[in-house]
């Protein structure tokens, strides 16, 4: 969160909350990577909180440190692949499978050139009037070039894939990352993470929609008329006569 200390261990907490539930609506396991997105933003939240805490006092200065690379490694490193991996888990078409495959191959290219980043070039946190202003002398993480492919590795999958409401999903990834690059711009990573955080709420309603669609009794039925198939199937032994 990029407000205050409070605000970020606050959010954490409502989104570990929001992120247990959503684990809870999962029913097969291609769901549980987009369902994970919650906890993902709530430890990010955390991470940040503790950033706040500590980026003021020098004596804490290893606390800082760990806790900055930690929700910058999330934002920079992790979310670029994790959103297309979990969309391509759950798309069934296969014409936008190999699609979002492709996005996925984009977004592993700005992870790992976000991660060279990273660690090739020293990087500092700022406290910008509300806001956590992460600076580095590798400007490319959100420089010109770079900004295109991570919103097109981040967003473009949620509008190919044939999911029901992720076109949703995106449209407010989109909007809220135009609103943060305008009014917050030197913040950006930092401002735009707690709109994502915001967005988990989505993540959660789009696992719930295909929960209330699934219906365990098919799978009883499916079950029984497997077993009346197999048994007519299955050559009866004949009767020893005493």
């Amino acid at each position: 969160m990029c407000f205050s200390a409070g605000a970020s261990f606050t959010s954490g907490v409502l989104l570990t909350v929001i992120g247990t539930e959503t684990l809870r609506k999962v029913h097969k396991p291609s769901q549980i990577v987009f369902a994970s997105i919650p906890l993902f933003f709530a430890f990010q939240q955390f991470a940040e909180g503790v950033l706040w805490l500590s980026v003021n006092h020098p004596e804490y200065d290893t606390v800082r440190a760990v806790s900055m690379y930690v929700f910058l490694a999330l934002a920079w490193v992790v979310w670029p692949s994790a959103v297309p991996l979990s969309v391509l888990l759950l798309e069934g078409n296969r014409t936008r499978k190999k699609i979002i495959a492709a996005l996925l191959a984009a977004g592993i290219l700005v992870s790992l050139f976000n991660l060279f980043g990273l660690l090739a070039y020293k990087v500092n946190a700022l406290i910008i009037g509300a806001h956590i202003s992460y600076q580095s002398g590798f400007n490319v993480p959100f420089g010109n070039y770079a900004v295109i492919f991570y919103l097109i590795a981040t967003i473009a999958p949620l509008f190919v894939s044939s999911v029901r409401r992720m076109h949703i999903f995106g449209t407010i990834m989109a909007v809220s990352f135009i609103v943060s690059m305008i009014y917050y711009t030197q913040c950006l990573t930092s401002v735009w993470c707690f709109f994502a955080a915001v967005i988990s709420f989505v993540v959660y309603y789009i696992i719930y929609d295909a929960h209330k669609k699934f219906k365990p009794e098919l799978l009883s039925g499916a079950g029984k008329e497997i077993k009346k198939t197999l048994s007519e199937l299955t050559p009866k032994m004949p009767k020893r006569k005493k």
